[in-house]
């Protein structure tokens, strides 16, 4: 445990160091702000630099707190996975092709240990920034319309943890088996994006699927109640970070023993 520790601490030490507990969290801040901020002000906008008419008038009714924050909350299923997969297609397969994990492979240090650890820590910085971005969100829709239960809150966070953990897995995994963090980056968003296209074209054969946590969790801000299939999808999507996490351990070390 003490091995693992220490491989964590300098996975955190490595981030702080590249100036990733910085540029993350800050740009899921900018993310999660823009949206009440828009939403809330488009009318004038509009007004000052829309060229309409003279005499024209804007009618555009206002959203619910609950719809502008799900709006804002759907920013990380897009420019947010972009983020999480530029800044973690490398964490392995960067270090396979300096040579830096094999000089720490060379030490008493397991493959379980190596990957997890580095898994863990890029966990820990999505996981903080997911919660700090969404948090100004939910603060300045709080501020700009009406406060949204936290409670509500919350589960909407924890459903799209879990999408965004299940990208960073795949990521991982992706940079396990192969040498170029470009490629390993580009097959995660591709399939990630083509998961997502079937899934949403096929949404009521599939409820199940974990691509769907990112609806229910817009569901429940704007109904107060989650969909019937959330926790199978839920389950399912720990189920898969799980085999995902596992295959990386097995596919990296296999490939470090082979050279």
């Amino acid at each position: 445990m003490s091995q693992w520790m220490t491989l964590f601490q300098k996975e955190i030490l490595e981030m702080w160091r590249n100036f990733k507990w910085i540029w993350v969290p800050i740009t899921f801040i900018l993310l999660g702000v823009s949206e009440p901020l828009t939403s809330y002000y488009l009318p004038e906008i509009i007004k000052n630099f829309g060229g309409l008419p003279e005499g024209a008038v804007i009618d555009i009714p206002p959203p619910t707190a609950g719809a502008v924050l799900a709006s804002g909350l759907s920013q990380y299923s897009t420019l947010g996975v972009l983020i999480i997969v530029l800044g973690t297609m490398g964490v392995i397969a960067g270090e396979r092709k300096s040579g830096v994990a094999a000089m720490i492979l060379v030490k008493p240090v397991s493959y379980f240990s190596y990957v997890t650890s580095k898994w863990a820590g890029s966990l820990l910085l999505v996981w903080f920034a997911l919660f700090i971005g969404y948090l100004s969100t939910w603060y300045y829709t709080g501020q700009l319309y009406e406060w949204v239960a936290f409670g509500e809150f919350f589960q909407s966070l924890v459903l799209y943890g879990l999408w965004l953990t299940i990208i960073l897995t795949l990521t991982v995994f992706f940079s396990s088996a192969l040498l170029s963090p470009g490629m390993a980056g580009f097959t995660s968003l591709a399939i990630a994006l083509v998961v997502s296209m079937i899934s949403g074209a096929l949404a009521h054969l599939l409820e199940w699927s974990p691509t769907q946590l990112t609806s229910y969790a817009s569901v429940l801000l704007t109904t107060g109640e989650l969909p019937d299939d959330t926790l199978p999808a839920s389950l399912i999507s720990i189920l898969l970070i799980a085999i995902l996490l596992w295959l990386s351990v097995f596919l990296f070390k296999k490939k470090e023993l082979a050279t």
